[in-house]
Order: C-alpha cells, then structure tokens, then sequence
C-alpha cells in the first residue's frame, strides 16, 4: 500500500536537507583536510656563496580563505537544522559564498599564484634571492576546489528547495504533542495493578502538599 502524496514530500523533504547538511559537511572537512597539507615547495638561488634555501607551503599559508571557509561550512551544516524560512536562506547563501572562495583559492595556486605567500617564508625574502621556483602539489588545490563545487551545489539547493524543509525543533515540537486517551480497558489494567499493590482505586490521589510543616 503506498503512501499519501504528503507523506511523499516530506520524505523527499528530509532527504533533501540530509543532503545539503551532508555536502556542505562533507566539503567543510575536505577542505580543512586540504588547507593542513603541503601545496608547495619554494626553492629560492641566493647570490654566491651564499646557498640556496627552501621551504614548504600549507593550503593554509597558501590560500588562507581555505582554512575559513572549512570551518565556516561545518558551522553552517549543524545550522541548517535549526533554522528555516530567511534564516536557511542566509545559511545557504553562505555556503554558496564559501564554496565560491575555496573554489577561487584553489584556482589560484593552481595557476600559479603563491608568490607573496611563498616570498614570506624565511630566508626567501630578501635582496640576496636571485631566482625563486615554486613547486605545486596539485593535488591538494585540486581537492580544495572539489569541496567548493560540493559547497556551491549544497548552498544552491538550500536556496532553492530549503523553504520547504523541516526544522529540528519543529519536528520535536511536532512528536511532543498531548497523549493519546486511554481506553476503558487501559484503565480496567490499572485497576487490577493498583489492587495487586494493596491500593484502593476507587480512591483519589492524596492532594501534594504545600509549604512547611510546623
């Protein structure tokens, strides 16, 4: 027997925002993960006899928009649960804006651009360095925007399909509703447990009593 076209929605509701709050905390901890690894080797030739320096760049160091944006896209799936109507909008929006900056960090070093990070790193700088070569990971970058795709996607399908959503604190709110009358035979069980106990049930409940005694 299948069931109420409502009951369809709902569900397609639900699955919807498992999979918005999944992808964008799947994409916050993909791109921490990203920002914690080796995005590039610097090599830096110095004048003679002075020798070469090197040294490693950190998604983190190298684009730091990576790093915030992770923490910004796990806040915001545990948010997406909470809130709905304009509050899951500004959320989804976020998540969108975040995706968009990952995407562009990882873009960036991609194409080459780490020099003012890679010329901060010590011994780099200076007027000595006569040529600098930096290395990219690809991966890493690569990885970084992968999680912003994810986030943009997530971001655009709250935007788009979050009004129709459930919020957490509506369902509890929902599931905590008055108990349901008891039956002439619940109360015909309770009887017989209260005789079993010693107890008279045709008499009512002793009044609590209020304030001290003397």
């Amino acid at each position: 027997m299948s069931g109420s076209p409502d009951e369809g929605r709902s569900g397609g509701a639900r699955r919807e925002l498992t999979a918005a709050v999944v992808g964008a905390a799947l994409a916050g901890a993909l791109a921490l993960s990203a920002a914690s690894q080796r995005w590039a080797a610097v090599t830096a030739e110095r004048r003679p006899p002075l020798p070469p320096v090197s040294g490693t760049l950190t998604g983190g160091a190298a684009a730091p928009l990576v790093t915030a944006a992770g923490l910004v896209l796990l806040a915001a799936a545990v948010a997406l649960l909470a809130v709905r109507g304009a509050g899951r909008l500004v959320v989804g929006l976020l998540v969108a804006v975040c995706g968009g900056a990952l995407v562009w960090s990882g873009a960036r070093v991609l194409a080459g651009g780490v020099a003012d990070a890679a010329a901060d790193l010590p011994g780099v700088s200076g007027t000595s360095v006569t040529a600098t070569t930096v290395e990219v990971a690809a991966v890493w970058p690569g990885l970084a925007v992968a999680a912003g795709v994810l986030a943009v996607l997530a971001g655009l399908l709250v935007v788009l399909r979050g009004a129709a959503w459930p919020a957490m604190g509506r369902r509890y709110e929902r599931d905590a509703g008055p108990a349901p009358p008891r039956s002439a035979e619940d109360r015909t069980d309770d009887a017989w447990k209260a005789l079993d106990r010693g107890e008279d049930p045709t008499e009512p409940p002793p009044a609590p009593r209020s304030g001290r005694s003397a």
